[in-house]
């Protein structure tokens, strides 16, 4: 049975009194003893912050982003998944549609990344995902398809096991619109599937994210798809409410 798991993805939001509420409604919402994994992703200039914050806590902290390089050196503006590691992260966010499309992480820097993460014995969350117009095309598959391959040409059996994947529909981001139960549960039914061709095991054991303007209003039907593990959540993972009530519903 798979381990249902409800992310956060803060993207760049944040004060360090506004986190410090954030933190608070969270673990005053959140208490101990659910069944439901929960992280968040603060930006990487208060990760320190929410870490200590939540030391207490059952709440897992995760980086949004990730250098391809290893270790330290010569990369201005960079963090290494060790840097992470190193100051308590648990998870890392890969290949979002944000940086795909407006920092230009091709599917092969997103497999780098991917590697790095593992390496560091952190947990990567790859992101994959169409748009309108490909979906329209009806290219949605193939699109997936080439997002999944260089990750899972690279990685050996053993550290695939260790991958979650957020399915994303661009065209759901922060756009209001949701891809309906079926429509979700029919990709994560085919990324399970092309994971299932590199190790059966694997692609059991994986858990899956749908992310795309989960609200508290729709998530336990999305999330009582039999493919749909947790939820990779946006903006309403601001409100702790909203939040909580989402870690609620996957219950």
């Amino acid at each position: 049975m798979r381990r249902k798991l409800v992310a956060g993805n803060w993207k760049m939001n944040g004060t360090l009194k506004a986190n410090e509420e954030l933190v608070a409604g969270l673990s005053a919402e959140l208490p101990a003893g659910s069944n439901v994994d929960v992280a968040v992703f603060p930006p990487a200039i208060y990760l320190s912050q929410v870490i200590h914050a939540l030391s207490d806590s059952h709440i897992n902290v995760g980086a949004q982003n990730v250098c391809e390089q290893a270790g330290s050196g010569a990369f201005t503006g960079e963090v290494s998944a060790e840097m992470l590691a190193d100051i308590g992260c648990r998870l890392v966010i890969v290949g979002h549609s944000e940086r795909r499309a407006a920092y230009g992480d091709t599917n092969a820097l997103v497999a780098e990344k991917v590697g790095a993460v593992l390496d560091a014995g952190l947990v990567p969350v790859l992101c994959v995902g169409e748009t309108d117009a490909e979906r329209e095309a009806g290219q949605a598959f193939a699109v997936i398809a080439e997002q999944l391959m260089p990750v899972l040409k690279s990685l050996s059996v053993e550290n695939l096991r260790q991958l979650i994947i957020a399915y994303e529909p661009v065209w759901a981001i922060g756009t209001g619109k949701t891809a309906s139960p079926a429509q979700a549960q029919e990709v994560h039914g085919f990324i399970r599937a092309t994971v299932a061709k590199a190790d059966e095991q694997a692609a059991q054991e994986m858990r899956l994210l749908y992310g795309g303007s989960v609200k508290a209003a729709n998530a336990a039907e999305l999330f009582a798809q039999p493919d749909i593990d947790g939820g990779l959540i946006g903006g309403a993972s601001l409100d702790a409410q909203e939040f909580s009530a989402i870690c609620r519903a996957a219950e």
